[in-house]
């Protein structure tokens, strides 16, 4: 019985469900009825055991390494070459990752992240091959935290295939690959899941301290490091579903990784491989949040009602701009852009560039001299950030 058994659970693992049941029959022939229902039932739950156990094991290791093997060679090294001083050779001052996302018969294109090639004389792009290409920087956009480079396409021989990261869900398989610490350590593959959807990170473009933008982000476990920025998140598909972007680097926090997800980058993208800089909505202020404004400048100065908490105060109206044609002026408090209650800068800047187009006309509410009022002006398109 013990040798049956053993005999029983061997070919469970190795052979289908019917093949079993046949050996199993072939035991019953010379052994008791009574073992044979004992040694039965133990063949089956070792069957019902071990066989998935098996598959799924083999399963999950095949789909990881074709869905890498697919993509890897489309995922590039990026350096960013500046000269320090005038009498030392031009250097690498950075390395991040790239991604080829298109290939024509001329120029292939990579995606990049903005902070990667930010102040870069020369940018060279490092295949997998170890050759070192000149590259071209056709577009940026810090915003977003994206650039689109171009290289000669005759050595390029994959392209990575774009997936969807609106199918996403918490808990899908998360691949990331790049070059984590320069060139030594090009195309590392780590594995993690999808942590977290929509998550929101606020970006300080000018270092003042306040947040310039409040980025959509994918959030993952897993290991992106310095390096791995510009590089691709993909799914066992092998599709890039976001380009790495950040981490939180805090000695406390473990495994909270960024990408920007594939939908959100594709029409940046489109933009910026034309040489063209992303089009914007430009109204014509800067302003301060009413959050930061002392009491009683609030009561004194703008002469708002207790019942006004939220909103911009416009410190200055740029000349010939949409809002100097609307007849805005230093001081008015905005509190509303169309229906859209507007509570800061950061949520001025979100509506604008995300609900609105160049040339819409919109309607805009604020307070002077403790006055409710409204104007209507037309979008102009934004030249520079």
């Amino acid at each position: 019985m013990l040798m049956s058994g053993v005999a029983g659970g061997v070919i469970a693992a190795l052979f289908t469900g019917g093949i079993f049941l046949n050996m199993i029959n072939d035991d019953q022939a010379t052994s008791s009825e009574d073992n044979n229902q004992n040694g039965e039932q133990t063949e089956q739950t070792s069957t019902e055991e071990a066989v998935p156990t098996t598959n799924l094991a083999n399963q999950s290791s095949n789909s990881i390494g074709s869905a890498v093997e697919k993509v890897s060679d489309a995922v590039v090294g990026v350096s960013n070459i500046q000269q320090i001083s005038l009498w030392e050779e031009s250097d690498a001052a950075g390395t991040g990752s790239g991604v080829i996302y298109k290939k024509d018969d001329e120029y292939a294109y990579v995606v990049t992240n903005n902070h990667v090639v930010e102040g870069a004389q020369e940018v060279e792009v490092i295949l997998t091959n170890g050759e070192h290409v000149a590259a071209n920087v056709m577009g940026t956009d810090a915003l977003t935290d994206l650039a689109v480079l171009r290289i000669p396409s005759e050595q390029v021989s994959t392209v990575a295939e774009l997936g969807s990261s609106d199918d996403l869900t918490v808990g899908d398989t998360a691949i990331a690959i790049g070059n984590p610490l320069g060139q030594e350590f090009a195309g590392s593959v780590t594995q993690g899941i999808i942590s977290g959807l929509d998550r929101s990170v606020d970006v300080d473009l000018n270092r003042d301290g306040q947040p310039d933008w409040t980025t959509n982000v994918i959030q993952t476990d897993a290991a992106i490091n310095p390096g791995n920025s510009g590089g691709a998140l993909i799914n066992t598909n092998g599709q890039v579903i976001g380009i790495n972007s950040m981490k939180i680097a805090q000695s406390t926090v473990e495994g909270i990784g960024f990408a920007i997800p594939i939908n959100d980058a594709k029409p940046i993208v489109e933009q910026l491989e034309t040489g063209n800089e992303v089009k914007r909505p430009f109204i014509g202020i800067s302003a301060v949040d009413l959050s930061t404004v002392p009491q009683r400048h609030i009561q004194e100065t703008l002469q708002l009602d207790e019942s006004v908490e939220k909103g911009v105060v416009i410190a200055q109206v740029e000349p010939n701009s949409p809002a100097e044609e609307a007849g805005l002026q230093q001081y008015d408090v905005v509190t509303k852009l169309n229906d859209k209650d507007i509570e800061s800068m950061l949520d001025l800047k979100k509506y604008l560039y995300s609900e609105t187009e160049v040339g819409e006309e919109v309607t805009i509410s604020f307070y002077r001299e403790g006055n409710l009022q409204t104007a209507t002006l037309v979008l102009n398109e934004q030249k520079d950030m």
